[in-house]
């Protein structure tokens, strides 16, 4: 099919207006030999585009497209791609083009590179802008274009590439299985996914969250213990009883130490939330005495999505997700912004966009 020269999308024009979300017609960046054209048909909402719309990170370029969790059709490839075709059904997600040169891209950690260009909110070497998928096209590089599995429905498929992979890859890369012990802390997007995995890989899990609000849901996502943090003293009866603990939470006034104080010797609290302030002071004795660590971790690399979907087949794991019109996209970003989500909502395409 023909590609437009400008794409159209929805999105915010200023942070003091941000949930005003109207339609945009931006120009993306120029096509090259190694791109794919997505005709969008489904994009999840992400806390990041929250974050991003709003101002809350800073450094938002207005007018704001975002939207990174994309399922399409390839509709037009360059000249040398070579794992995607026209008519296949793929997925994008947070990143849109690397260098494939740095020690990071050739260690398959495209996701650590220096000069990484996310899929919303970025500039290309050339000064043009990267624009998100709550739009009718997007264009990414090759590297950044995933295969979408026949088995998984493409609307649960598409917060995999964010919400889940981002979560997937450090349980991957702590070597979680039967017999690790993983706490979870935030059962929401980017958590119900952690639950689900950790899971399904054999672990035991430890739901944390302020309120009991979640427990029913997250003992049916796979939990066995459920730990209330709004409760006195509520750390006591945990202490070293983790060996990971994946912090999804964006709290400003979340309890580091006592998260900390939840790992054995030798365990690790890795961020996959990013809060819009710094964390807590934290003593460093906490750490020195049982070896733990604080760590983050960002996305995941092409084998960890390709490896993740395998999981998710393997396994038969669904997402909790609620599909809505992609014209509908303020309104659902304003539930989102209250806490609505169960646990992820999905943006149909609707025809609202040319």
């Amino acid at each position: 099919m023909a590609v437009p020269k400008h794409f159209t999308g929805y999105g915010s024009k200023s942070a003091s207006d941000w949930q005003n979300l109207g339609k945009i017609e931006f120009e993306p960046k120029p096509f090259e030999e190694y791109d794919v054209d997505i005709k969008v048909q489904f994009c999840g909402v992400c806390g990041s585009d929250l974050h991003t719309l709003s101002g809350g990170w800073g450094g938002t370029m207005y007018p704001s497209v975002v939207g990174h969790e994309i399922v399409g059709e390839a509709v037009r490839v360059g000249d040398k791609v070579k794992s995607v075709k026209v008519g296949d059904t793929v997925g994008v997600g947070p990143n849109a083009w690397s260098c494939g040169d740095c020690s990071s891209c050739q260690r398959g950690l495209e996701q650590y590179c220096p000069d990484l260009v996310e899929t919303y909110n970025f500039k290309y070497k050339d000064g043009s802008r990267s624009w998100g998928g709550y739009s009718n096209f997007a264009r990414i590089n090759e590297r950044f274009v995933f295969p979408v599995p026949a088995e998984i429905p493409p609307a649960e498929v598409a917060p995999l590439f964010c919400a889940g992979l981002t979560v997937f890859s450090p349980l991957k890369a702590n070597k979680i299985g039967p017999g690790s012990r993983v706490g979870v802390v935030g059962i929401g997007g980017l958590g119900h996914y952690a639950v689900l995995f950790a899971s399904a890989m054999g672990a035991a899990v430890t739901a944390i969250s302020h309120s009991p609000r979640k427990k029913d849901d997250a003992t049916k996502l796979g939990a066995t213990s459920f730990v209330v943090t709004s409760e006195p003293g509520w750390e006591e009866a945990h202490t070293r009883s983790l060996d990971l603990i994946l912090c999804t939470s964006f709290a400003k006034d979340m309890p580091l130490k006592e998260y900390l104080a939840l790992l054995d010797v030798g365990g690790s609290l890795v961020y996959v939330g990013i809060p819009e302030s710094d964390l807590p002071p934290l003593p460093p004795t906490l750490m020195v005495g049982t070896n733990s660590a604080l760590r983050g971790s960002n996305t995941g690399s092409k084998d960890d999505v390709l490896e993740m979907l395998e999981l998710v087949k393997a396994k038969s794991i669904r997402s909790w997700i609620t599909v809505h019109p992609m014209s509908q996209c303020a309104e659902v970003v304003e539930r989102q912004r209250n806490g609505e989500a169960r646990f992820r909502f999905v943006l149909k395409m609707d025809g609202s966009l040319p």
